[in-house]
């Protein structure tokens, strides 16, 4: 870990026209600006990079209406290194400079925070006592310039003229006509007691984007949530950003060794697949023939979903009388396969105060919780649970996007904080996978459970979860692969049966060997919507995944992230000449080649498809 502070700006006091002028503060390479001023009471911010001012002059408020002043202000630089417990790199760092602006608002005295990386921007409120018992409403324009496109939320989704007043769910994406990507979401909202998720709208009287949050002031230190501002060059740029883990805060518990990120089998999607000497059900027998699977491949963690209990209520549970979890539980900790159990509110509320321990009496080693709904202070307090019990969280259905908590509370190992395959094509499409991958994933981990093998009988309808229309799931097997590359979590989850990864055991095994963790991570190719190249690297060795829309296509990927003087041995696990995300969607061949940095190899995918390649140095 390497620290240096410096203050650049000493404190000073606040004499008649002192801030007349707006206050910089700039990233350290210079680059990336922001600036506060008041005009008539109100506080107002803008940001730029360069000669390009990417957000025009917009409110910033924390009671709504009051009269700001400026007080006090100062600036420091502070440059560390830091670890994440699991993540796209083994080591983050932290370079950025701080404003500090002590400010009034209406008399009271309050703080603002802003710290300028060179690659983005984030601010937030410190409260002082005399704010205790006020109301709160944290409110920010964004008055975005330049925006050719639009996306935004759990889903990516493409957003219109964005001049009509609407919700929109971060984070935002807008892709400027000069080719620059800003986003716009939050960060630490764990530590932001009180405080929900903030709520973005367009505004016809700011005529720019509107995010708020409301809390009642509870005093001294009390802190609101970030507002980050990410900037790139491209929409790979941003899914690399380390601005919004930079700003939550660090780790909080003292023991992170029971936290493993890893590979897990899933059972859902597999109920009713019959391969003619064995049909899946909820049950007994098909959870042990999992987990036998999962410990002879070397798969960590196997989630067992819904329907393994049918009701819960005042600390007890009823399970299904075909599941003797007792056995389930037992077999697995024999095999050391990891079981992360489902919980679902809508069956009955177990009474969350004792539900954790319940779990970790049982020997799950995490729980993924559904239907838990967008509450940040019930988010909160599972994942404090949890981890006081040593479990695992992911939550599904809708959760909360609280970015960068996973820095904060590592337990946090995934979310749904996306639309996960075949529940419905119209959310699930080759274009939407990559609108989420660019966009959904700023917010997180995602846990997409990509990986389908067997797409021939999921499209027939020969699963009992599985698409409603058939023959409606695009995707080629290598591009299955190449999603579980391209998704960053720290769960990754296999949603097919044993049998179908079997079949094609070769390319199975980039699956075995791939990582859930890295040391380093690049984006080679990008468009939102269109296309993507991910390359990961664990010790000396590169993971890289492609995938497409449904458009056959060719991409070009330059090697320049291998180390110069080394030879490398390529996998290449590709799409055939004749394959296509519908009609031959299973066909895949495997080409081994040398390489070195400086060249390239050409990805050829078909509609819906993908590429793969693992890149070892040569002996």
């Amino acid at each position: 870990m390497k620290k240096y502070t410096w203050l650049l700006i000493v404190s000073m006091s606040a004499a008649t026209n002192l801030f007349a002028a707006p206050t910089i503060v700039r990233s350290p390479d210079e680059k990336v600006a922001a600036s506060f001023e008041v005009k008539d009471g109100a506080l107002f911010y803008s940001v730029s990079k360069g000669d390009k001012r990417l957000v025009g002059a917009s409110k910033l408020e924390i009671f709504a209406g009051a009269k700001m002043t400026i007080v006090d202000q100062s600036v420091r630089e502070s440059d560390t290194s830091w670890k994440p417990v699991y993540g796209q790199f083994s080591t983050i760092r932290d370079h950025h400079r701080e404003l500090t602006l002590s400010l009034t608002a209406d008399g009271t005295p309050v703080k603002l925070l802003c710290r300028a990386f060179d690659t983005g921007i984030g601010f937030r409120f410190v409260l002082s006592k005399k704010a205790a018992g006020q109301s709160m409403t944290y409110s920010s324009e964004y008055k975005v310039l330049n925006g050719a496109a639009h996306y935004a939320g759990q889903r990516g989704v493409q957003i219109g003229s964005m001049t009509k007043a609407k919700s929109i769910s971060v984070p935002l994406v807008t892709v400027r006509r000069d080719g620059l990507h800003v986003a716009l979401l939050g960060s630490d909202l764990y530590s932001a007691a009180d405080f929900e998720s903030m709520r973005i709208r367009y505004s016809t009287a700011v005529k720019g984007l509107v995010a708020t949050s409301s809390a009642v002031a509870m005093g001294e230190g009390q802190l609101t949530p970030w507002r980050v501002i990410l900037i790139g060059e491209s929409a790979g740029d941003l899914t690399v950003n380390t601005v919004a883990l930079n700003l939550a805060a660090p780790c909080k518990l003292a023991d992170t060794s029971w936290i493993k990120p890893g590979k897990g089998l899933w059972d859902w999607r597999i109920h009713g697949y019959n391969n003619g000497e064995f049909a899946y059900g909820i049950d007994t027998r098909s959870y042990l023939h999992l987990i036998d699977f999962c410990a002879a491949q070397g798969i960590e963690y196997f989630t067992i979903d819904d329907h393994w209990y049918k009701k819960a209520g005042n600390g007890k549970m009823t399970v299904a009388p075909e599941v003797n979890i007792a056995k389930v539980m037992a077999y697995a900790k024999e095999k050391g396969v990891k079981i992360m159990l489902y919980y679902d509110r809508k069956k009955g509320n177990f009474g969350d105060e004792t539900l954790f321990e319940h779990y970790a009496s049982l020997g799950a080693a995490g729980m993924k919780y559904g239907f838990m709904g967008n509450k940040a202070g019930f988010t909160r307090n599972a994942i404090n649970a949890a981890a006081a019990n040593k479990l695992l969280i992911n939550f599904h259905d809708g959760p909360v996007p609280m970015t960068g908590v996973e820095r904060t509370m590592p337990n946090l190992i995934t979310r749904e904080y996306c639309h996960a395959q075949q529940d419905s094509r119209s959310a699930f499409t080759p274009k939407t996978f990559l609108k989420m991958a660019m966009v959904s994933a700023l917010c997180g981990p995602l846990d997409m459970s990509n990986g389908n093998f067997g797409i021939t009988s999921i499209n027939a309808g020969e699963r009992e979860k599985g698409p409603r229309k058939k023959n409606s799931y695009v995707s080629t097997v290598v591009s299955e692969v190449a999603r579980n590359l391209v998704i960053y979590t720290g769960l990754v989850t296999l949603p097919d049966a044993p049998e179908e990864y079997q079949k094609k055991a070769e390319l199975f095994e980039f699956l075995k060997i791939m990582p859930a963790t890295w040391d380093d991570t690049r984006v080679v190719n990008s468009k939102i919507g269109n296309y993507i190249t991910v390359a990961r690297r664990s010790g000396d060795a590169w993971f890289v995944g492609s995938v497409s829309d449904q458009t056959k296509r060719t991409l070009e990927v330059p090697l320049d992230f291998l180390e110069a003087g080394k030879t490398y041995e390529a996998t290449v696990y590709q799409d055939t000449s004749d394959a296509h995300g519908v009609n031959n969607a299973e066909a895949f061949e495997i080409i081994t080649s040398t390489v070195q940095r400086g060249e390239a190899i050409t990805a050829k995918m078909a509609v819906g498809g993908g590429h793969a390649m693992i890149l070892r140095p040569s002996q």
